[in-house]
């Protein structure tokens, strides 16, 4: 398993529509890709002010376009 295998098991979690599990996965993780996704699932929840707390705890810019284009990118970078 790659350190980034649960962070990337959060986002297919997100994607199939388990949002809860996803988010104990990142929230447990204290490093910054895991904010970075603890960010983006709080921007699929619409909730955009959590969001934006987490996208600066993980030093990026807030998601732009689609969450499930966010989610593909965050993929990207984490492999």
């Amino acid at each position: 398993m790659t350190t980034n295998e649960p962070l990337l098991r959060a986002i297919r979690l997100a994607l199939d529509g388990d949002w809860q599990a996803a988010h104990e996965i990142a929230q447990a993780d204290p490093g910054a890709d895991a904010a970075w996704v603890h960010g983006w699932l709080h921007r699929v929840e619409g909730d955009d002010a959590n969001a934006g707390y987490w996208y600066h705890r993980a030093g990026r810019n807030p998601g732009q376009g689609s969450t499930a284009e966010e989610a593909e990118a965050i993929a990207r970078a984490l492999t």
